[in-house]
């Protein structure tokens, strides 16, 4: 077990162990010795709107300096911009401070390899080995430099532009985007204008305290209200780094990450033929499985995590994956997922087939889904509490193959969450609750007499 990376980096509280100042800069540290273990390297920085990025910034510099690594300095960027540049700029890697959704007290730092991709957990293990030993200036005349890299935002926005097949014009969409005070501000608006879509833009005036605040993907209302406002056909909301996105339909309904994800490869099987198969989580909803395999595509689970989306998507040799938070992976378009390249595919697809957005998710039937938090004193394999393996065998049972269960620790919290599907929300209502005061006796009886 990492002791400070998780799925996503490091991430935490401002201030607060891991995300200090010292810290950091031994993180940068520890990660210039390992990236330059093999000769001089180059390391992208890019970070998000919070006021603490400044700091963070200035850290990070020092610590790759000292190891001999050279920075290049890109400002406010996208996450997914970051994994770009990394790649079309040949750097040995790609560092994001960023803490994504969170609100602005929280910060994170995560990392890139040469390819774009999420750092490989042995190399994340190295890093983290370092991280122990005393930092070891490297020689005076062997100190990394630093430079600013001015074109960053243009070259990602090219790069966007080019995941839309040429000659395919936005013309004639109304599009609201929220850019949820983050990083996307000064570049997703200009991505949609540039393909000729008519944009109102909401969410791009970050003050380096307001980012995610009551805006953005994790706060939609705004967006929903907007879009029925100003008569929009579509509306979609990044979250603070831009790998998120949630689109609004032109009657201000929510479409989702699983929305998202269906109507992309639904597109992509009728104009493609594409006939590999559809990666999702073990929360994606019940029915984008049932709506994949009406379209002749097999679907898979993964462990909660966009990284383990990507494992299984590298394992299958598929294309395209998701959650329903928002992060989709469009192999065929880029590395990692993107809220701004999703989002363009999506408006593609309404372009290419003369669809309106809810036309284009019409083939998904959302089941109803309720989850309950069962508050544990301590890590308890619940496999082996057969009160609770009976339970859940009954449920899945009633349900008969209509529905579904999921138990999962939280891997942040002391709680276990119980996750019912159905077609039936009364139903389902009432089989979560019945499992989850199952889960919560015996828990505590397990704690008891181990104890």
């Amino acid at each position: 077990m990492n002791r400070y990376f998780g799925t996503d980096g490091v991430r935490g509280r401002v201030g607060q162990s891991p995300m200090t100042p010292d810290f950091v800069l031994r993180l940068g540290w520890a990660a210039g010795r390992v990236l330059a273990s093999t000769g001089r390297k180059r390391v992208l920085i890019g970070k998000d709107t919070r006021l603490s990025g400044y700091m963070f910034e200035s850290a990070l510099e020092a610590g790759l300096s000292a190891a001999g690594v050279d920075v290049r300095l890109l400002g406010p960027m996208p996450t997914p911009a970051v994994a770009y540049l990394t790649r079309s700029l040949r750097a040995s890697a790609g560092i994001v401070i960023s803490a994504s959704h969170n609100p602005f007290h929280d910060n994170g730092v995560k990392f890139f390899s040469a390819d774009g991709e999420k750092l490989p957990d042995e190399v994340e293990a190295a890093i983290e080995a370092l991280l122990d030993e005393p930092l070891q200036l490297t020689a005076p005349d062997a100190l990394g430099k630093a430079q600013r890299v001015d074109d960053a935002a243009g070259r990602y926005i090219e790069f966007c532009k080019s995941t839309v097949p040429l000659g395919l014009s936005f013309a004639g969409l109304k599009v609201v985007v929220d850019c949820a005070h983050g990083a996307t501000y000064h570049i997703a608006p200009r991505v949609l204008r540039e393909l000729g879509a008519e944009v109102h833009a909401i969410g791009v005036d970050p003050d380096g305290l307001n980012i995610n605040e009551g805006c953005g993907s994790t706060s939609p209302a705004l967006l929903r209200e907007t879009v029925r406002q100003v008569g929009a056909d579509l509306g979609l909301a990044l979250d603070g780094d831009g790998d998120r996105v949630v689109m609004v339909d032109a009657d201000g309904r929510l479409i989702d990450g699983d929305a998202i994800l269906y109507a992309l490869v639904r597109e992509r099987v009728e104009t493609t033929g594409y006939a590999g198969g559809v990666v999702g989580t073990l929360m994606s909803n019940f029915g984008l499985e049932q709506a994949v395999t009406a379209l002749g595509l097999p679907f898979l689970r993964a462990k909660v995590g966009d990284r383990y989306v990507m494992e299984q998507l590298r394992r299958t040799g598929w294309l395209y994956g998701g959650e329903a938070s928002g992060h989709i992976l469009c192999l065929d378009r880029t590395s990692t997922g993107d809220g701004i390249v999703a989002a363009l595919q999506v408006m593609a697809a309404m372009k290419r087939t003369g669809l309106s957005l809810a036309q284009l998710c019409s083939g998904l039937k959302v089941y109803p889904q309720v989850m309950i938090n069962v508050a544990i004193q301590e890590r308890v394999d619940l496999s082996s509490l057969p009160d609770v393996v009976r339970v859940v065998e009954g449920v899945e049972a009633a349900l008969a193959g209509r529905g579904r269960v999921v138990l999962r620790p939280s891997g942040t919290e002391p709680l276990v969450r119980v996750m019912v599907e159905g077609e039936d929300a009364g139903e389902v209502e009432g089989l979560a609750e019945r499992i989850a005061l199952v889960v919560r006796d015996a828990t505590r009886r397990e704690v008891h007499r181990a104890g």
